[in-house]
């Protein structure tokens, strides 16, 4: 069963596709260094900061939590959306749950294999509609696209959603991650083209 959350748009504007975009049918590639290498045998995914319980998970263990199936559209920075996308995976209050967040987080700094982070405030991430995702269209998710896992945040462009993630920080002040320290909007919403900070 497919989720259909191509609809969130109307929270933020009149139309699907926000403005100084063009849709396009494929899924380009793009990232501030190559793609980096990594084992399921030595991969994990941890959780830490302004938390109840600090959280390790190996693949396995983080492919046997509860998962969701979502249409969801996705917005670049660069100019580009592209519609329907079906990703699966793991909710981000499904996480939060798991580690039992603290009263005095409010931001959120994901981290990736490659070094490269990125931030969103807490309240913009306790939505359904932002998953760490394993798959894409019904397979594994590919490498070049942030396999084994990635953010998919659809009500944000997607410099939000990190690709090869493996780690959440749950912060008690906001930090910027490595797109926003250079420039990029902290807010990043597409209908209001927050492009740049």
């Amino acid at each position: 069963m497919v989720e259909d959350v191509t609809d969130l748009y109307r929270e933020f504007g009149d139309r699907r596709l926000p403005p100084g975009q063009h849709e396009t049918d494929g899924f380009p590639v793009l990232s501030k260094s190559g793609t980096p290498s990594w084992t399921p045998e030595t991969w994990s995914f941890d959780v830490w900061g302004a938390v109840d319980g600090d959280l390790s998970l190996s693949y396995a263990e983080f492919r046997e939590l509860p998962s969701t199936t979502q249409r969801q559209d996705f917005h670049c920075v660069t100019g580009w959306s592209t519609f329907d996308c079906e990703f699966t995976g793991v909710t981000f209050p499904t996480i939060a749950d798991l580690a039992g967040v603290r009263d005095d987080a409010v931001h959120v700094l994901f981290h990736a294999i490659d070094g490269y982070t990125t931030d969103l405030a807490l309240s913009e991430c306790l939505r359904d509609e932002v998953l760490f995702v394993y798959e894409h269209d019904g397979d594994r998710l590919a490498e070049d696209h942030g396999g084994p896992l990635r953010v998919v945040t659809p009500h944000k462009y997607a410099y939000k959603g990190a690709k090869w993630v493996e780690g959440v920080e749950f912060l008690t002040e906001p930090e910027r991650g490595y797109w926003e320290r250079r420039g990029y909007s902290d807010t990043a919403n597409p209908w209001n083209e927050e492009r740049y900070g």
